[in-house]
């Protein structure tokens, strides 16, 4: 029986920086590669060549890293800015929260899995905050249990 493929949630910018990704892979990346393992190759001898392992190794790691965009690209649903709301947390959102413990004010934009950047305040729908804040609307107060503890926030603003 065939897996169905997990259905890829990204954002105008995300598909736009994968179709990019790919690209260079194909273009760039795979010609300096090629490149590298021709020069190893004219040192003769393979079996005891590091420069040519070490070519092979990334020849391998750029073919998988193309094979994974593709599918990514082949499976992806693309959140229209149009689609997202004002009135209801969801993905393609950005939540501003208080945070009831703490007090501080943090702003996060709710993406797909591919696009998280926790550093960047993209935090995934599939993580413990993004899946408790989808559907949530302005005012409202969420607990979250994340490996941390459980977090308290209030919604105070939801815009694209």
């Amino acid at each position: 029986m065939e897996e169905k493929e997990k259905e890829v949630i990204l954002t105008l910018e995300g598909l736009n920086k994968l179709e990019k990704e790919l690209e260079y892979l194909k273009t760039v990346r795979r010609r300096e590669v090629a490149e590298r393992i021709k020069q190893a190759l004219e040192f003769g001898d393979i079996s005891e060549n590091s420069e040519y392992e070490d070519a092979k190794n990334e020849q391998g790691f750029i073919e998988g890293r193309i094979l994974a965009i593709e599918k990514m690209l082949r499976n992806a649903r693309v959140i229209d800015e149009q689609d997202v709301t004002l009135d209801e947390v969801s993905v393609g959102s950005k939540v501003s929260l208080f945070d009831l413990e703490t007090g501080e004010q943090v702003e996060y934009t709710i993406v797909g899995s591919t696009e998280a950047d926790p550093a960047h305040f993209k935090i995934s729908n599939e993580s413990p905050v993004g899946k408790a804040l989808l559907g949530r609307k302005s005012g409202e107060e969420v607990e979250v249990r994340a490996p941390v503890g459980t977090l308290r926030y209030r919604v105070t603003a939801i815009s694209k």
